[in-house]
């Protein structure tokens, strides 16, 4: 049965599609067979993997107002690797859910069919805390925090930490942490340096904080214009060997 992962962050630029993408890859490396499901309607990921987004006739949106199945929705985009895309549509789900029954349920339950298919699925939320975000966290069994290393998304992150122990206690009992995950670092600035070390010392004792920190690097932009993951595109680059990094120690992982 797959482990779900949600990637999330309230703050946009923290690298949550990138994390989604490039992990995916690097799980898929160690032959996993890995879903990712789009669930930002700004669709960086469906348009990052190449996917036409005007031409989607089936997307996350449909699978959440229960008009379609998640398995109908999936296209693949490399070996060993599934997208369950989205386009702007998906946006307009947000309102439609609000007056249905068990609305925080509906991607759980699409997930559930198929989720003996694959080892892990992976989850790209929007940068905000509306119902999207609520389905991907209790549909996941955990959360991953991309965090840049700057001051504002450190507080961004408290601020999601306590989301998620509200998340735990009103919805999913047993969403757990998967760890946070330096972003976009630049070891030559002294602010970025102290921020992760300042990550470290006041939450490292209560949460991971990977090993694995992702290196600011211009392959990260050049990447999803080709439709690929840094892996392929970039395959001895720093950011690839990172994210190889990061599935490894997400693969070694315990799952309980």
């Amino acid at each position: 049965m797959a482990r779900v992962i949600a990637i999330a962050n309230q703050k946009g630029g923290s690298g949550k599609t990138t994390t989604t993408r490039s992990l995916a890859s690097g799980l898929a490396e160690r032959n996993r067979q890995v879903l990712m499901v789009d669930l930002d309607p700004q669709a960086s990921l469906s348009e990052g993997c190449g996917v036409e987004l005007h031409k989607l006739q089936l997307t996350t949106y449909h699978v959440l107002i229960g008009s379609a199945k998640l398995a109908d929705t999936l296209v693949e985009v490399e070996e060993r690797v599934a997208l369950a895309p989205t386009n702007i549509h998906l946006a307009a789900a947000e309102l439609q859910l609000v007056n249905m029954n068990r609305r925080e349920d509906k991607l759980r339950n699409a997930i559930k069919p198929i989720r003996d298919n694959f080892d892990y699925v992976l989850i790209d939320c929007p940068p905000s805390f509306g119902l999207l975000t609520v389905n991907a966290l209790s549909a996941a069994d955990s959360v991953l925090i991309p965090m840049t290393c700057d001051y504002y998304t450190l507080l961004g992150v408290g601020l999601l930490l306590e989301t998620v122990q509200e998340i735990q206690q009103e919805v999913n009992s047993d969403l757990k942490v998967e760890g946070i995950l330096p972003t976009r670092f630049d070891g030559r600035t002294l602010h970025a340096r102290e921020i992760l070390q300042r990550a470290q010392s006041e939450l490292g004792s209560r949460y991971r904080i990977f090993d694995t920190v992702v290196r600011e690097s211009v392959r990260f932009k050049e990447s999803p214009i080709v439709g690929q993951s840094i892996l392929t595109y970039a395959r001895t680059s720093d950011g690839a060997r990172a994210y190889r990094s990061l599935a490894e120690e997400i693969d070694n992982a315990p799952t309980s």
